[in-house]
């Protein structure tokens, strides 16, 4: 018998085959039922233009006319900015409240009224304040991020086995040799899925953010293209949005992986 894995990526390879076949046949409409610029491209077409688009990604002719690459490649640095700061703020904050049962309970009402608040909901604001559209992508991006990674963070922290502790002060150990040597490794894992789930919240929150704003970046690609009704790029744009929050999400995965420690 075949083993798990191989027959997990046939079965895999064998559902992706019928469905490009279903919708490649949905798309062949016929002659006279719907005029060509009303049909939905079907993956031949949109391999077509996936093809031009990768043979030069980076290409820049103008404001409006960029390389699917360089929209990325904006994408991805408002993505890391908002998101790096995000976690220079909440992993030190977490580990305050994970530690410390009154910041715990002073900051929850916060946190618990600010955390359900649309990131999109604070883009008005930032562009009022900060005037610029890119940094203002920045900040949703960072306002997106910070919730997972400090909830975690804080729960992470303050489910650490008080055996751990107890060593530690046996051993006088001052606060912060505690917090670095025995609750951060304890609490890694936990801090890892909380900035795992932050990076494809991000993700999806610069596509709606570059939406708004216009300029650059893979969002502000795929409204473009709609303008001008090209399905085809649409969807081509579409299947790189989720290849690229594919990648990002497994790239946090294989760095949870290494923090993980068998109790």
């Amino acid at each position: 018998m075949l083993p798990l894995p191989l027959r997990a990526a046939i079965l895999s390879l064998a559902l992706l085959v019928i469905l490009l076949g279903a919708w490649e046949l949905a798309t062949q409409v016929p002659a006279g039922a719907a005029s060509p610029g009303a049909r939905l491209p079907g993956p031949s077409k949109v391999a077509v233009h996936a093809w031009q688009e990768l043979r030069d990604p980076f290409y820049d002719a103008g404001p409006n006319d960029k390389g699917i690459g360089i929209q990325l490649a904006y994408s991805l640095a408002r993505v890391l900015g908002g998101y790096m700061l995000a976690a220079l703020v909440a992993v030190p904050s977490g580990f305050v409240i994970g530690m410390s049962a009154l910041w715990r309970k002073a900051l929850d009402p916060y946190i618990q009224v600010l955390r359900p608040i649309s990131p999109l909901a604070w883009m008005p604001l930032a562009l009022f304040v900060i005037r610029d559209s890119a940094a203002s992508s920045i900040f949703v991006i960072f306002i997106c991020s910070i919730w997972p990674m400090l909830i975690n963070t804080a729960f992470g922290v303050a489910g650490v086995r008080r055996d751990y502790i107890n060593v530690a002060r046996t051993h006088e150990l001052s606060r912060v040799e505690t917090a670095l040597r025995v609750i951060l490794p304890a609490a890694a894992p936990t801090i890892f899925t909380g900035m795992r789930i932050a990076i494809g919240i991000s993700w999806l929150v610069i596509v709606a953010a570059e939406m708004l704003v216009g300029g650059t970046g893979i969002g502000y690609y795929v409204w473009n293209e709609w303008n001008n009704l090209n399905l085809s790029s649409v969807i081509f744009s579409i299947l790189m949005i989720g290849l690229v929050g594919m990648l990002l999400d497994q790239a946090l995965a294989r760095a949870a992986r290494l923090v993980q420690y068998v109790d």
